[in-house]
C-alpha cells in the first residue's frame, strides 16, 4: 500500500502519478519507458502517467503524489492508502490502430473510444492520434456515431416544453456576439433559450467570457432549470454543467493541437446542444476568405452534413449561411463586445448597425421554430421587440437571475493604429485581427482588445485611426503594436 499525497501541479488534463525512485513496493529500475499505472482505491481505477522522483522531500519511498487533476479524480483525502498496478492497453486501441490504417468505424466502435477517453485509459497522445486519425477521413455516417458518443449519459430533461431553442456560430469572425443579442429577444417572445456558451478557445473572446462582463455564467442543471423557468432564457458555460464530458476532454486537446477539423467541431457542438435538451438549433455559418469557412460550396457540404446528423437525432436544425468577410460589430474582446451588445439592445444610436441587422435576422429564424408565427414574420416580431425595449427588460431579468458581475475595466493602455494612406477601406483581415487581440490580452482578460473605429467601405485619410488597441499590461500591449505595426489586418484602396 501506499500513501496518497497531493501535488499541486496541473498538467492540461493529463493524469500524473508520482513515484520516488526508491520506491518501497515498485521496482522502479525496470522501467525503461513511458509508463501508465493505475490506481486503485476510490471508486473507480485512475489512470495516470507515472513519474520518478529523486527529491525525499516531494515524494518519500512509501508515498504516490498525483497531480491536480489525478487527485480530483481519485476523490480521497490525503494520507489514504491505494495500490498501485500497471495499466493495461485500452480495450478500444485495436480500433484506433484500424482508424489510423484509414479504415471506416461502426457507431460501436466510436463508442468504444469515447468510453475509454473518458475513463481515463488514453493519455493526451493518444486523443491527439485518434483527432488525427478520424479528422484526415470521416463518412457522414462516422460523424453521427461520434456525435451519439460524444453526447453521454447527462441530458437536462426541460418538462413540459415542447420547443427548446438555442443558436451557435461556427465561429471564424471576430467581434460577433449576436448570442447574447438572439437570447435577450427570444427570451422576451417567451420560446425558453438555455444558451450553452463556451469561453474563448482560439478567439479573443467566447460568447461566455463576453457574458461573464455582465453576469455571472456558472450554473448547475438545478439552477439552468431554474433561470429558464423564471426569465425564459439563460447563458451558461457548458463547462460548469455535467453535459458532454467527452466533448470537453476531446476539444480541450484539439485546442493544444491547434488544429480543428469541421466534422469534430459539428459533432462536438451537436453533442453539447442534444445533452442540454435542445430541440430546435440555428446554426450560423459565416463564409469568407479570412474566415473558418472559407467558400459557399465548404458550406454548403457542411450545412448538409449537419442537418443529416440533426435529422438522424431528432434534432431540428436551420443551418443559415452569412457573410463572414469581416468583423461583426466595433468590439473585439469582452468589454469592448458587451459594449456594443448593450448599445444595441439599448436602441442607441451608436450601436453597430451589421451587428444589430445579423442578430435581428438570426432571431427571426429562431422565432419562426413556434408554429404559431408565419414563415417571413420572425424578423418584423423580433425587430418590434427590440425597438420595444423588451430584449432590454429581458437581458436584466436575465442579468440579475444570474448575479450581476462586478463592473470590468477597459485596458487603459492604448494606441490607434493610423493609416498610412487615404483610400477606402477594401477588406479587413478577420484572422489578423484576431491574433492582434489575443496578443493584447484579449484572450485572458476582458478590458483588452481592439476597437473597430473603421469597417469595409468606410473611407480613410492618411493619419486617421483603424483601430485602438486596449491592453492591461505592458508586455501584451507592445506584443500586439509590434504585429500590428507589420501588418494592421487592414487593405486600404486609394481613393479614385
Amino acid at each position: 500500500m501506499l500513501s496518497l499525497k497531493h501535488i499541486a501541479v496541473s498538467s492540461f488534463n493529463e493524469n500524473i502519478a508520482y513515484l520516488h525512485k526508491d520506491c518501497s513496493i515498485y521496482k522502479i529500475d525496470e522501467i525503461k519507458n513511458i509508463t501508465k499505472v493505475e490506481i486503485h482505491g476510490g471508486a473507480t481505477p485512475v489512470y495516470a502517467f507515472l513519474e520518478i522522483v529523486d527529491d525525499s522531500s516531494l515524494i518519500s519511498p512509501d508515498e504516490i503524489g498525483l497531480n491536480n487533476e489525478a487527485f480530483r479524480k481519485i476523490n480521497l483525502p490525503q494520507g489514504a492508502n491505494v495500490t498501485l498496478s500497471l495499466a493495461g492497453r485500452p480495450p478500444s486501441s485495436g480500433i484506433l490502430q484500424r482508424k489510423i490504417g484509414g479504415n471506416i468505424l461502426s457507431s460501436s466502435e466510436y463508442s468504444s473510444v469515447i468510453k475509454d477517453i473518458v475513463s481515463g485509459r488514453y493519455s493526451n497522445m493518444d486523443i491527439a492520434s485518434f483527432l488525427v486519425a478520424s479528422g484526415s477521413f470521416m463518412t457522414s455516417t462516422e460523424v453521427l456515431s461520434l456525435t451519439e458518443a460524444l453526447i453521454g449519459d447527462e441530458i437536462i430533461k426541460w418538462d413540459n416544453e415542447n420547443i427548446v431553442v438555442d443558436h451557435h456560430c461556427l465561429g471564424g469572425v471576430p467581434g460577433n456576439k449576436t448570442d447574447i443579442i438572439i437570447t435577450a429577444i427570444v427570451a422576451a417572445y417567451g420560446l425558453p433559450i438555455p444558451k450553452t456558451a463556451a469561453r474563448s478557445l482560439t478567439s479573443c473572446a467566447g460568447v461566455a467570457d463576453t457574458f461573464a462582463v455582465l453576469a455571472n455564467v456558472e450554473a448547475d442543471e438545478s439552477k439552468l432549470k431554474k433561470l429558464i423557468k423564471e426569465t425564459r432564457g439563460a447563458i451558461i458555460d457548458y463547462n460548469s454543467l455535467p453535459i458532454a464530458y467527452a466533448s470537453k476532454i476531446v476539444s480541450s486537446v484539439e485546442r493544444s493541437l491547434g488544429v480543428t477539423q469541421q466534422q469534430h467541431i459539428i459533432s462536438s457542438i451537436l453533442a453539447i446542444k442534444l445533452a442540454a435538451g435542445v430541440t430546435h438549433l440555428v446554426l450560423d455559418i459565416p463564409v469568407g476568405p479570412s474566415s473558418r469557412i472559407k467558400s459557399t460550396n465548404e458550406a454548403m457540404r457542411l450545412r448538409k452534413l449537419v442537418e443529416y446528423v440533426g435529422d438522424m437525432l431528432s434534432i431540428e436544425i436551420d443551418a443559415v449561411i452569412t457573410d463572414g468577410s469581416e468583423p461583426i460589430g466595433n468590439g473585439v474582446g469582452a468589454v469592448l463586445e458587451a459594449r456594443d451588445v448593450m448599445r444595441i439592445l439599448r436602441n442607441k444610436e451608436e450601436a453597430p448597425q451589421d451587428l444589430l441587422e445579423k442578430s435581428l435576422f438570426l432571431a427571426g429564424r429562431i422565432l419562426e421554430f413556434d408554429p404559431k408565427l408565419r414563415g417571413g414574420q420572425g424578423y418584423h416580431v423580433a425587430k418590434d421587440i427590440l425597438n420595444s425595449g423588451r430584449a432590454l427588460e429581458a437581458i436584466n431579468r436575465i442579468i440579475y437571475a444570474q448575479g450581476k458581475a462586478p463592473q470590468a475595466q477597459l485596458g487603459h493602455l492604448t494606441r490607434d493604429i493610423i493609416s498610412s494612406r487615404a483610400g477606402v477601406v477594401e477588406s479587413i483581415n478577420n484572422r489578423q485581427i484576431n491574433k492582434i487581440g489575443v496578443l493584447a490580452g484579449a484572450s485572458q482578460y476582458p478590458g483588452a482588445g481592439l476597437d473597430l473605429l473603421k469597417k469595409v467601405g468606410d473611407t480613410v485619410e492618411a493619419g486617421e485611426a483603424l483601430y485602438r488597441v486596449h491592453s492591461v499590461n505592458a508586455s501584451d500591449f507592445a506584443f500586439a503594436n509590434s504585429f500590428a505595426d507589420g501588418d494592421s489586418g487592414y487593405e486600404i484602396n486609394s481613393k479614385r
